[in-house]
């Protein structure tokens, strides 16, 4: 069994979408990132590289790329987990958190699980994805950004 951990942190902005796991979230305001600033779905990607030991994110996907500029961040989801399948690995499971003291993600949950589910190709039992606030403390508190955790759990082909 191999586990990685992975984190990411985005600002939160004006004339921008709110995507999360691939779903459009309705909000005012939305990421600032070079793609489409997905921070769960980055963690996500980065938990599953850590474990493979194959880098982070921005090592394969470089901001200073102008190919993943406004990029679906759910590509980058399905090409790491197609490279951790190529080096002999499968993806056990997916654990994250999403930080966020607003908007509330509850109603979503269910579509970002089948979404991250459905690019990794795994079943849906198999990705958990929760939701908590900042209790007003900090950055996330004041509604400034979100963070995401994730952890990632893959065993030997």
């Amino acid at each position: 069994m191999r586990v990685g951990i992975g984190y990411d942190v985005h600002r939160l902005v004006s004339d921008r979408k709110l995507i999360l796991a691939g779903v459009e979230i309705s909000f005012h305001l939305g990421l600032l990132g070079h793609s489409d600033a997905d921070v769960l779905t980055h963690a996500i990607v980065d938990a599953i590289l850590g474990a493979a030991a194959l880098g982070d994110i921005g090592t394969h996907f470089p901001d200073t790329d102008d190919r993943y500029k406004g990029m679906n961040s759910l590509i980058f989801l399905r090409d790491v987990a197609a490279k951790v399948r190529q080096c002999g690995y499968q993806i056990e499971n997916i654990d994250s958190t999403v930080i966020a003291q607003r908007p509330k993600l509850v109603p979503y949950i269910s579509e970002m699980r089948a979404r991250l589910a459905k690019t990794l190709d795994i079943d849906v039992a198999q990705v958990n994805v929760k939701a908590t606030t900042a209790e007003e403390l900090g950055v996330v508190g004041e509604g400034k950004a979100i963070v995401a955790h994730a952890i990632a759990c893959l065993s030997r082909l």
